[in-house]
């Protein structure tokens, strides 16, 4: 009978542990930090915007174990194509609720709470212009064209008054304000929120002509692609976040940067607050949807 030699088993030992090696050793990639993209739509310039998604972000990736990166475009626009693209995992947005896009699988969990928001036509507080009707043949510039609150309800309103506008984009809520400061339009179609945002950080003052029905403020939403066990625990993040005397000062700090309230925080959602938003298409002119 053969009976292997000391050497000859020292061998076979080692071929095994190696072998087994691969199983219980992590790979560099195993072992990397889970993380995914988040992209809230871009309410302000890129700074603010920055300024204010930045230390929440980083207080949520703390807390759940679960690191998000920012990863926002030079427009709305821009960052919307990002999120239609699949490009990014988690958004802050109202811009996923038309039927086609509600076919692409995100999910509402929470949204911010604050009061609700309108969709306006504003001009400056000294403007003659003090009907819709006036602004006939006028330029008035939105966010942009993905902007639901701030651009399809205004405008939707002044082609079902028959008021012929030229649209100009400004890229984002700032940069069309800027432009009616500027006297480069006559008005300016927004969301109430970054408005009143806009006046107080500028001490500017306005007339609003138009202002839509309430609706909710932007949802958190996420990929169907995230594990129930990350979303879980960004979504505990977000939503604990004004209970922490830390995180409450955060959310304190960042809303000031963009005028916001001291009490705007986050909490669940199931996205059954927006059908306000789903109702839109239903009647939206075509262009719009």
């Amino acid at each position: 009978m053969y009976l292997p030699s000391a050497r000859t088993l020292s061998g076979i030992c080692l071929t095994l542990l190696a072998g087994l090696s691969s199983f219980f050793v992590p790979t560099a990639t195993q072992a990397e930090e889970t993380s995914y993209r988040f992209s809230p739509v871009n309410q302000y310039d890129i700074k603010l915007t920055a300024a204010y998604w930045n230390p929440i972000i980083q207080y949520v990736s703390e807390k759940s174990g679960v690191k998000l990166n920012l990863k926002i475009g030079r427009t709305s626009a821009d960052t919307t194509s990002y999120v239609l693209a699949q490009e990014v995992e988690f958004v802050f947005s109202n811009h996923l609720f038309s039927p086609e896009r509600e076919k692409l699988g995100w999910r509402v969990f929470g949204r911010r709470q604050m009061p609700p928001v309108h969709g306006q036509i504003v001009v400056p507080e000294d403007s003659p212009i003090t009907d819709i009707s006036q602004l006939q043949g006028q330029e008035v510039a939105f966010p942009g064209p993905e902007a639901l609150v701030a651009y399809k309800f205004p405008y939707a309103h002044m082609l079902s008054k028959d008021v012929d506008v030229k649209v100009v984009f400004g890229g984002n809520q700032n940069g069309a304000l800027a432009q009616l400061f500027a006297g480069k339009v006559k008005a300016v179609g927004g969301n109430s929120q970054l408005i009143e945002g806009y006046a107080k950080r500028e001490d500017r003052k306005f007339r609003v002509l138009w202002s839509s029905e309430a609706v909710y403020d932007l949802a958190l939403m996420v990929s169907g692609k995230v594990p129930e066990q990350d979303v879980k625990a960004i979504a505990a993040a977000f939503f604990n976040m004004h209970k922490d005397p830390r995180g409450r000062e955060i959310l304190r700090s960042a809303s000031a940067e963009v005028g916001l309230t001291e009490s705007a925080h986050f909490i669940a959602s199931d996205g059954s607050e927006y059908g306000s938003y789903r109702k839109f298409y239903q009647n939206a002119p075509a262009s719009l949807r």
